[in-house]
Formats: C-alpha cells, structure tokens, sequence
C-alpha cells in the first residue's frame, strides 16, 4: 500500500499556531526512519525549524539525523538577491543611461505585492530542480496559509511578471521592441502564458534583445516544470494542518476550496492537538464535548479527503527525541 512517504515533494500547510513545523519536522524523520533520503526545507519567515530541532539551520543544508536534512529559505533575502540579479541582467543588455531608470524599478518591485512570493518561487524551482537528483522526498514547511496560497498559484502570474519588468522599462527602444515579443499574442495563446514562444521570440533580433529573451525565456520554462510537478498528484501531495477549532476549520475550509479550484493535489488533513481519552476533569470534559462537535464538522466539510489525527501532548514538543515520538504517533495515524 502506498505511503504519504512514498510522494517525492510534500507541502504542508495551514493557520499559524496550528503547529505545522511539528507535523512538517516529525513526517520527516518517519520518512527517513523508513529509509527515504529526505530534504526539508522551510518557506515560513519565522523559521521555526530551527527552534524544533534546537539546532541552528539557516539558508544552508544542515544534517540533523541519517538520511535527514535541513535548509531555511529566508524570503527578504530571496528577493534582494533576486532583484539584484535582475538588475545585473538589465543592465547587461540596455546602454548606461537606461542604469538609473533600471535601479528606480528595482526599488519599486522591491516593495510591490507579490514581490516576496515571486523571489521565493524562483528559489524553491531551482532546489526542487537541485534536490530532487539527490533527495527520495522534499517537504516544505511553509508559512500561514494565505501565503502558500499565493505561492502554490503563483506559476502562470510569474510570466505576467517577468515580461511586466520589461514593461516598465519602454524608455529603452530595444526593451519596448523586446516587450511586443514576449507578450501573448492574440488569440492563440492568451490563456496561456506558458506557451514557449522560443520558435519566434529571439528570431532576428539583436544579440541584446536576444540575450533577454533567452534569459526571461529559461526562466518561464523552469517555472513550468515546477508547475507541472506540483499539479503532478503521483509526485506531489499538500497535506494540511488543522486544530478542531472554528477558525481553522473555517480556513481551512477556503484554503481546500482555493487549491482544488488551482486542481492542485491534496493529500489530506491532519487534525493535531486532540485531547487524549486519559485527559480528565469536568473542564476538560467540556472542552471534549466541542472537540467532538468540531471533529463532526471537518468530518462533515472534508469527507472526500483523508484525515488522519494526532492527540495533545503534555508537553512542548521539541529537540530530535520529542520529533521521534511524534514520527510515531504519525505512523500510527496512519501516514
């Protein structure tokens, strides 16, 4: 029978507090634990891996036991050095008086929305590309749940994007010539922003022109390789993180709603933090009696998806011990 494990990229998701870096850490050490090479990466600017396995990590693989490790993506740090090879690239191809005008839009699309999310997507292609020669199993540990959904449905608007950084530069002549190239051309390919125009973009142009094409064109194509493996549900799997509680319930309610509209696979639900049957007293009985209501509910709302359940612990989970036993308690769940 096949395994959650068994899927090469793993994302896991959901409202903050809900303890994702937990569930993303200790499925890691279960995968490892069955002998799958495993990469796991954090997304989340927060970084909490670090504090999980109390070992600092950082934007650098990190061993943190056999077969398992470890790197955190910084997104601020993404985008500075995403712009800043951007620029590098423009300033290769247009003639010194366009540098002024080409370090303003930098500075612009520095602090425009979706800026972050375009860098980081960028930078998880390029390790999904690295990593998964090396590595059985990739799993992101991403941030809140708004984010990943902007992140996961970001490939098609990353050509919009990329052609819309040669829009803001239509001082340069060359640029503007190069825009009406790279826009999708009427009819044929509007819906698609992926159709590879690599027969017609580049054909007479300048060695200039032609450079920036090719550049922004390499780019495109990386971005659709990473969408196909993450609509790919025999390679890819989202798996969400939940308590049995109204308001991540209710998030989680339109984040499923979101990613099956993007036809996105989703693995399931995990449902942490359930009170175990030995947890006594008449306040606790209570709070047992809305558990079970909720519990109905995501049963209810999430009947065609699989839920597996974790129960409360005593204590903080943390450090590699505390990971191991909550890797059982994954096994045990029934991933």
């Amino acid at each position: 029978m096949a395994q959650l494990t068994d899927k090469r990229i793993l994302w896991v998701g959901g409202k903050g507090g809900v303890g994702k870096t937990t569930v993303s850490s200790s499925l890691a050490l279960l995968a490892a634990g069955r002998g799958k090479k495993v990469l796991l990466v954090s997304t989340d600017p927060a970084h909490s891996l670090s504090d999980a396995f109390a070992k600092q990590i950082g934007d650098h693989y990190t061993r943190l036991a056999p077969n398992l490790d470890a790197l955190e993506i910084d997104p601020d740090e993404e985008v500075r050095q995403h712009l800043d090879r951007v620029s590098q690239q423009l300033k290769s191809f247009t003639r010194p008086e366009m540098f002024a005008e080409i370090e303003r839009q930098m500075r612009l699309t520095r602090q425009s929305p979706g800026a972050q999310e375009a860098a980081l997507l960028e930078r998880i292609a390029k390790t999904l590309e690295s990593g998964l020669g090396e590595y059985d199993l990739i799993i992101f540990d991403t941030a809140p749940t708004g984010h990943t959904l902007r992140l996961l449905s970001l490939p098609e608007a990353m050509a919009a994007w990329t052609q819309g950084m040669l829009s803001a530069n239509q001082k340069s002549e060359k640029l503007g010539a190069m825009l009406s190239h790279l826009t999708p051309r009427r009819g044929r390919d509007v819906d698609n922003p992926f159709d590879d125009p690599a027969e017609h973009a580049t054909a007479g142009m300048e060695p200039r022109n032609k450079a920036i094409a090719e550049t922004l064109l390499a780019r495109q194509r990386l971005l659709q390789r990473t969408r196909e493996l993450i609509k790919d549900p025999q390679q890819t799997g989202l798996l969400f993180v939940l308590t049995a509680e109204k308001l991540p319930i209710l998030e989680t309610r339109r984040a499923v709603a979101s990613l099956q509209a993007e036809q996105l696979p989703l693995a399931g639900l995990v449902i942490n933090r359930l009170l175990p049957p030995e947890a006594d007293g008449s306040f606790l009985a209570k709070r047992r009696q809305q558990e079970a209501v909720h519990l109905e509910e995501i049963d209810a709302n999430f009947s065609r998806l699989p839920r597996f359940r974790l129960p409360l612990k005593e204590t903080d989970i943390q450090g590699l011990s505390g990971l191991e036993q909550m890797a059982t308690e994954l096994a045990k769940a029934g991933l």
